[in-house]
């Protein structure tokens, strides 16, 4: 069997303190610390670029407004946690509709000098840091792009990035909303670049009523084995053979490989979720491919989830949905 190698097999949490654009714009110490006190060891910063630009300028970066970015890599290190920065909202790219950005990173010259502004300042601000405490994640869940058009913009990013940080480690979403592996930059393992997948087929089960993907109600009941999604039905075979195309990057070109985002809305039935994420973490811990649950805290997490099916159990002032957390701890 194909295994991933190069990376630790990171587990833990994404943090959305800073994601979109009416985020609050920082992060708890609380969060950290629980991460931490659970024996987890990773947390994914999806980032909005505007929270650290001025007068709506892409090109005005306020290096005072990534004090919230600094505190939370602190506190990474305070609790032993690896800090992954991610932009969720890159300049000229987002999965999300929250606003309109002034260029395409994809096809706009302008956008790709923004973007790799952005992603210098932080090569310069955080080049004394070590790879095993903190790696840039460049832009998350590309979509609507082909490979060609992608790698213009990855490898002169990369390049700019090491050439302030020669060592950072830089892991780059899979196409299509983080799903199809890249064969095309494999030649970036030896430059301390890795590739992160997602956990979120088949979107039948993961976003089932969840207004963002199911606008419609048009989902099915969700069922696992068997789950809905528009390529077809799934079960656990059909999980196995998806993700082996990510270990199989991981074998040929000897690259890291995370999976940097997962997990189900609250709206799925409880059980179901537990038995398609069983599934899927039985399946990342064959193949030796870290984790991060999207999120801690929310309609996907293992805290205050709003789930009304769940017996809670009181954490922290927190409510706990202890049968997941039990499932992650076990993976």
């Amino acid at each position: 069997m194909y295994k991933q190698r190069v990376l630790p097999r990171w587990r833990g949490f994404n943090l959305l303190g800073m994601f979109v654009m009416n985020s609050p714009g920082y992060f708890e110490e609380e969060d950290f610390q629980i991460v931490s006190d659970l024996g987890f060891d990773f947390v994914r910063l999806p980032l909005n670029y505007t929270f650290w630009i001025d007068h709506d300028d892409p090109f005005s970066i306020n290096e005072n407004k990534l004090d919230a970015v600094d505190q939370a890599v602190r506190w990474g290190q305070k609790y032993g946690v690896h800090v992954n920065i991610s932009f969720h909202r890159a300049p000229g790219y987002s999965v999300a509709g929250d606003r309109v950005e002034p260029f395409v990173l994809w096809h706009d010259e302008e956008a790709l000098e923004a973007f790799k502004l952005h992603w210098t300042t932080f090569a310069k601000r955080y080049k004394n840091i070590p790879s095993s405490e903190v790696s840039f994640n460049l832009v998350n869940e590309p979509s609507k792009v082909g490979p060609g058009e992608h790698a213009a913009v990855m490898r002169p990013t990369i390049s700019a990035i090491h050439e302030i940080d020669p060592d950072r480690l830089i892991l780059l979403d899979g196409l299509q909303y983080g799903n199809v592996p890249m064969p095309d930059l494999g030649d970036l393992a030896k430059k301390n670049v890795a590739q992160s997948c997602r956990a979120y087929i088949p979107s039948g089960v993961t976003h089932y009523r969840a207004s963002w993907v199911d606008r419609e109600q048009r989902f099915p009941y969700p069922k696992w084995p068997g789950g809905y999604a528009e390529d077809g039905l799934w079960d656990r075979e059909r999980l196995e053979k998806h993700y082996g195309a990510w270990a199989a990057i991981a074998e040929n070109f000897n690259m890291g490989v995370h999976c940097g985002e997962g997990g189900c809305f609250n709206k799925t039935p409880h059980d179901i979720v537990l038995r398609w994420m069983e599934d899927v973490l039985d399946i990342l811990k064959g193949y030796n491919i870290g984790y991060a649950l999207w999120n801690l805290k929310g309609p996907f997490g293992i805290l205050d989830s709003e789930r009304t099916d769940v017996g809670y159990v009181d954490y922290k002032g927190h409510k706990l949905d202890k049968e997941m957390l039990d499932l992650l701890q076990r993976y």
